[in-house]
């Protein structure tokens, strides 16, 4: 699997906030988690998807 730069960062960004928002309003932990995983999990298929869609 091929990361872009781009990509790197997405993800400790987001794991940042969603620690900053699970500090402050704790009832939302599933939903940060939730979200979070899609998100990386659809950074993670992005590459892969583009490149079998691009011939």
């Amino acid at each position: 699997m091929i990361f872009t730069g781009s990509m790197l960062m997405v993800a400790p960004v987001m794991a940042l906030f969603a620690g900053v928002l699970i500090l402050i309003f704790p009832r939302l932990l599933s939903y940060i988690v939730a979200a979070y995983l899609i998100a990386i999990g659809l950074a993670g298929l992005f590459p892969v998807l583009a490149s079998s869609t691009m011939g």
